[in-house]
């Protein structure tokens, strides 16, 4: 079957940026990709990448909708936007409404909106991108590929917290988990590499970045993982404190004064590897002045570390077996020293770290980087774009549905 030469246009909007990239509907590297910078404020800027080079395009309107307009006009320029067959949006949050990714309608516009109270921070910003695309190419069909949606197949006993139902019946108190299309697409990656059976393997996957998560995913799906309500709980990430006693918070909210707005910013903000280490939220940074000597940074590479393997021989326990460790992200995929680190930590499952695969596994490869007959551990770049892209494309008919779920998942 010839496949359809149409793109894909995949659109990551945040409050203040607006990530975007344009792939071929049957897979590939991606045509052209970039950023808008700064929206909102006098510098706003659009970083575009193709061919291996970068130009930098100031924006003249400084809002979402002059970024799109932007990046319609390079797209248009290059003889690509009248090839745009669909544009697929990741959007954080679907809370129970969404399990799937979704072709957008008004309706569906409408459940988002919905589930904005359950990620303020990211939810509205995601809806300015969809509204934005939407005025830009309004025949254009678009899709929404949910955070939120590979996590709802977890049990009732790993998604519910030990609070007062009310909470959940009322206001939807529950952990949801994100970070989904990363985990959907890498486990699927690991499960080819390593030659397991599609429906017969337990793996945990550590997503590691300034955001970071690790679930654990049994015979393709998610049956736990670290984060909750929100992204805030779990891992030590980049400027979030993961996993905090709310005994702590209130004990430092009663001795300052800070109200729950000045509370979630520096949980948020000011937390994770930047508030340990006083110094940065960057782990190569972190990782040369720990070199150097820096007490601040080594302890925050340490507390990352010990609180990634507890909560990664916890996911075990959600397990029959464990066939594999997966990392991912820009740390997951890059840091061999955290990935041996933790490596070290996890001894007692039979963990046993290839040092040489170890030390070569890094910007983009996938590799086995353990030996001897206990789990393996692997690293597995994502490709959170691509599978976003695959969705968008299946649902809306661009590509032979079959080979998109090959491609995909």
């Amino acid at each position: 079957m010839v496949l359809s030469p149409r793109l894909v246009l995949v659109v990551n909007s945040g409050s203040s940026s607006l990530k975007f990239t344009v792939l071929g509907a049957e897979g590939g590297a991606p045509l052209v990709s970039g950023v808008a910078e700064c929206l909102g404020l006098a510098e706003a800027r659009i970083v575009f990448k193709a061919n291996g080079a970068k130009t930098i395009v100031d924006l003249e309107r400084n809002d979402h909708t002059g970024a799109l307009q932007a990046i319609f006009a390079r797209l248009d320029a290059d003889g690509l936007l009248s090839r745009v067959g669909v544009v697929g949006h990741r959007v954080v949050h679907g809370a129970e409404r969404f399990s799937e990714s979704a072709v957008i309608t008004p309706e569906i516009l409408a459940e988002i909106e919905a589930c904005s109270p359950l990620a303020p921070l990211h939810n509205p910003a995601n809806l300015i991108g969809i509204r934005a695309a939407l005025e830009a190419l309004p025949s254009v069909p678009q899709v929404a590929v949910f955070d939120t949606a590979f996590h709802q197949t977890m049990p009732r006993a790993a998604a519910f917290y030990a609070v007062p139902m009310s909470w959940y019946r009322d206001h939807g108190v529950r952990r949801y988990g994100f970070h989904g299309t990363s985990h959907r697409y890498v486990s699927a990656e690991a499960v080819r590499f390593l030659g397991l059976p599609a429906d017969d393997h337990g793996l945990v996957v550590a997503h590691l970045g300034n955001g970071a998560s690790a679930t654990a995913i049994l015979n393709g799906r998610s049956v736990d993982t670290t984060m909750g309500m929100t992204p805030l709980e779990g891992l030590v990430m980049g400027t979030r404190s993961g996993d905090v006693d709310v005994g702590a918070v209130t004990h430092v909210a009663r001795l300052t004064g800070l109200d729950i707005a000045a509370i979630e910013k520096v949980l948020n903000k000011d937390s994770g590897l930047l508030g340990l280490s006083e110094l940065s939220n960057d782990c190569r940074t972190l990782e040369a002045a720990a070199d150097e000597g820096h007490a601040g940074a080594i302890l925050a590479l340490e507390v990352f570390v010990h609180r990634l393997a507890r909560h990664i021989g916890g996911l075990a326990t959600s397990l029959p077996r464990l066939d594999a460790i997966v990392f991912t992200g820009g740390i997951g995929e890059n840091s061999a020293r955290i990935r041996a680190m933790t490596a070290r930590h996890l001894a007692v499952f039979g963990l046993v770290l290839d040092e040489s695969a170890n030390s070569t596994c890094i910007g983009g490869r996938i590799g086995r980087i353990s030996r001897g007959p206990g789990p393996a551990m692997a690293v597995v770049p994502t490709d959170e774009e691509g599978l976003i892209a695959a969705d968008a494309a299946r649902l809306t008919g661009l590509v032979d549905a079959d080979e998109t779920v090959r491609r995909a998942i």
